[in-house]
């Protein structure tokens, strides 16, 4: 680690620039333009690559479609985006390809409760009241659990979950900067992990089924599909985040003393208010009362959760179905609740205009929504990912990897790859609809694709410049040691990177050796298409 205590800087220049490896990744990834018009430039360079592709004759046999007269694959070929077909579903479907992209309604839907249990102080007060009266010891994983379970709080978690950690951390007599390691170590390398499905899950399982249906067709995610997988991890990355911190981190910090030239005074945490503890006891039995009513639906008298009249492994399917649904409700319940009992939300109208708040806080996913979906859906009319997923599941199965070789390969290109591209979401829009159905045609599924995708994307977001909060983190820091740099916050992170990022390799080759379900009915491995 560079850094040697508070306030040292020896990778910064004195502009505050990184220099080396890092400043090479800062540079370049500041000249990548905006994702939306990464976006533009992809579908420009795929028009390009279709023609080129169907002039040479690029072509595959199809893993499931069979011709019924000759009983051989029906061959498919790549087809120019520019010819009369695919012009003609370009220029007249524009508004059902976005509309119909599977992310969209589950993201807006899931966002419609989040907002609210966000803008009427659920989620910070209830990081805070849960770190209140920590003992030392356990400062550290409570620290990092609360982190890791606040993503589900968005920005929530980063503007109000680290800073508070530096307080706690300062008021308990231990450094500051070692509280911001911990919490933006959960928050940002444990993003992926959690003990319940949440926003994050409904979109990355959306471009997950969007990429799916490019080349199997009919095809419906499972928004719990990672979440015995994702609750794994942050049992897993507990342990990491605590040693790293405490052994690690903290030593070389030492005791913490003010600097003269910007003193910081003894904060105390401000305290949950009588009216917030009432909200949060309410907001509980909500989630509570929520649970037992999803549970009568599944398991009472006739169930509507259930189709009886599918075969075993279909019928449990209106259950999963109707997650999107309760996680809206997990979230809008108790934050109205939490909200009229903290005063926060006095009326009917102040709940709208949270949900409406919610919704224009979408409007640039929604800019970059409209770009994704053009992208993954001319990428399925050229016939591309068809080609490219039968040729390479073709290679990968002669080279006798074995499939937990070839998810840790996937994970390690989508950890590299954020370092130059921020946005989860973004990445695996790109990269979903070659990586799903190759790694499906040599038997793994699309659910564990995704898995060992958002272990690499999470691991390196505690590094990277590019990472939208990573410039509030050195905020946070400077307000405490103001010669704090880039360079210095950057070093202070790579621990984790390594902890963390081993910690999830180990789970994902673990998770593939001994088959292990990753959510209610989704498994490792698929029958490869076509056997």
């Amino acid at each position: 680690m560079a850094s040697t205590g508070p306030g040292t800087d020896s990778t910064a220049t004195a502009t505050g620039t990184q220099t080396g490896f890092l400043g090479w990744v800062e540079r370049t990834g500041n000249r990548l333009p905006d994702p939306v018009f990464l976006f533009v430039w992809f579908i420009l360079a795929l028009i390009g690559i279709s023609v080129a592709g169907s002039l040479a004759g690029w072509s595959a046999a199809h893993p499931v479609d069979i011709d019924p007269e000759t009983g051989a694959p029906r061959i498919v070929a790549v087809e120019s985006l520019l010819n009369r077909e695919n012009l003609r579903l370009l220029l007249t479907q524009v508004h059902e390809t976005f509309t119909h992209f599977p992310p969209l309604g589950y993201v807006l839907t899931v966002m419609l409760g989040a907002g609210v249990a966000e803008r009427s102080g659920l989620f910070s007060t209830a990081m805070r009241a849960s770190l209140a009266n920590v003992p030392r010891f356990w400062m550290t994983p409570a620290v990092a659990l609360v982190s890791m379970l606040g993503n589900h709080a968005a920005d929530a978690a980063f503007v109000v979950m680290i800073p508070l950690a530096a307080i706690i951390y300062h008021a308990a007599g231990r450094h500051p900067l070692v509280g911001i390691a911990a919490s933006f170590a959960g928050v940002s390398g444990g993003f992926s992990a959690n003990l319940l499905p949440g926003q994050l899950d409904a979109l990355l399982l959306g471009i997950t089924e969007a990429a799916v249906q490019t080349v199997f067709g009919d095809y419906t995610a499972n928004i719990a599909g990672n979440w015995y997988f994702i609750a794994a991890l942050t049992i897993a990355y507990l342990p990491v985040i605590w040693y790293v911190t405490d052994r690690i981190i903290e030593p070389k910090f030492g005791t913490y003393k003010a600097p003269p030239e910007a003193p910081v005074k003894d904060e105390p945490e401000e305290e949950v208010t009588k009216d917030q503890k009432r909200g949060l006891r309410l907001a509980g039995l909500a989630v509570l009362a929520l649970v037992a009513l999803w549970a009568f639906l599944t398991l009472g008298p006739n169930p509507p959760l259930i189709d009886d009249t599918a075969p075993p492994e279909g019928r449990l399917t209106p259950f999963y179905r109707s997650l999107l649904p309760f996680f809206l409700l997990v979230f809008l319940v108790p934050g109205w609740i939490y909200g009229r009992a903290a005063g926060t939300i006095p009326d009917h109208r102040k709940l709208v205009e949270m949900m409406s708040g919610a919704m224009k806080d979408m409007a640039y996913y929604l800019v970059l929504t409209f770009a994704a979906a053009h992208f993954v859906a001319m990428f399925a009319w050229s016939n591309m990912g068809l080609v490219l997923a039968v040729n390479g599941a073709d290679v990968l199965r002669s080279s006798g990897m074995p499939a937990c070789a070839m998810l840790v390969a996937v994970l390690i290109f989508g950890g590299l790859l954020n370092l130059l591209i921020g946005s989860a979401s973004a990445k695996w829009a790109v990269l979903a609809p070659v990586f799903v159905p190759m790694l499906m045609l040599l038997g793994i599924s699309p659910e564990m694709a995704t898995a060992a995708y958002r272990v690499g994307d999470s691991a390196t977001n505690i590094v990277t410049p590019l990472m939208v909060y990573f410039p509030l983190m050195l905020v946070f820091a400077q307000r405490w040691v103001p010669s704090f740099g880039l360079g210095s916050l950057t070093a202070m992170m790579m621990p984790y990177l390594v902890g963390i990022g081993l910690a999830g390799i180990a789970i994902t080759i673990g998770w593939v050796v001994f088959d292990l379900p990753l959510g209610p009915g989704v498994g490792v491995f698929l029958e490869p298409a076509g056997q």
